[in-house]
């Protein structure tokens, strides 16, 4: 089974992950941050993976460091879960619509850390600033050690924009984590 539980406590954040990369898209997402929790779970849904998240911090300061360790953690989890990478197809790609928002999204479970985020994203979405679902993104790359790249091809309404993107982020997921084969996906043998 392709699962791993994780967990990560500072002294600004605590962050419980479970998840199982072969499951139906259900989630349980607990951080104080509602549209947070929602793009969580559309991301869940649309991947096809089961998710557990309970996440506590310093929203005092801000959503900052939140945002990124989960981001770190998730990641992480998902690296886990992978494993050696044996016979998943690696890559996924997705360009998804939401009304006037349309976010072209890339993703390589490629074992290197590299994210191309190009996003107009208002200040606020909601009650969260714009610039930190960009930390979040930053953490799960590092955390995952994969390549993601986040292009907005269009697109006003903040909520919409970052949808398209949690949803796209989803949908790559399914489609590099699908096993295809039983090789490992690149030439030199490891990833």
């Amino acid at each position: 089974m392709r699962t791993a539980a994780l967990e990560r406590k500072t002294s600004e954040t605590q962050i419980k992950v479970a998840l199982n990369l072969d499951g139906s898209g259900k989630s349980t997402v607990k951080t104080p941050i509602g549209i947070f929790n929602h793009f969580l779970s559309l991301f869940c849904f649309f991947s096809k993976i089961d998710l557990e998240v309970y996440a506590s911090g310093d929203l005092e300061v801000d959503e900052h460091h939140l945002m990124e360790d989960t981001g770190i953690v998730l990641g992480q989890a998902i690296k886990g879960a992978l494993g050696e990478k044996r016979g998943i197809a690696r890559f996924g790609w997705s360009a998804v619509p939401m009304d006037e928002a349309l976010v072209l999204v890339s993703l390589d479970l490629s074992g290197r850390s590299h994210l191309n985020y190009d996003l107009s994203v208002p200040e606020w979405v909601g009650k969260v600033k714009g610039e930190s679902f960009k930390e979040f993104f930053l953490g799960f790359v590092r955390g995952g050690e994969l390549t993601l790249h986040i292009k907005g091809l269009s697109g006003e309404n903040g909520h919409h924009i970052m949808e398209s993107a949690f949803k796209g982020l989803g949908m790559c997921l399914k489609s590099a984590k699908a096993l295809v084969d039983d090789r490992i996906p690149s030439t030199k043998g490891v990833i």
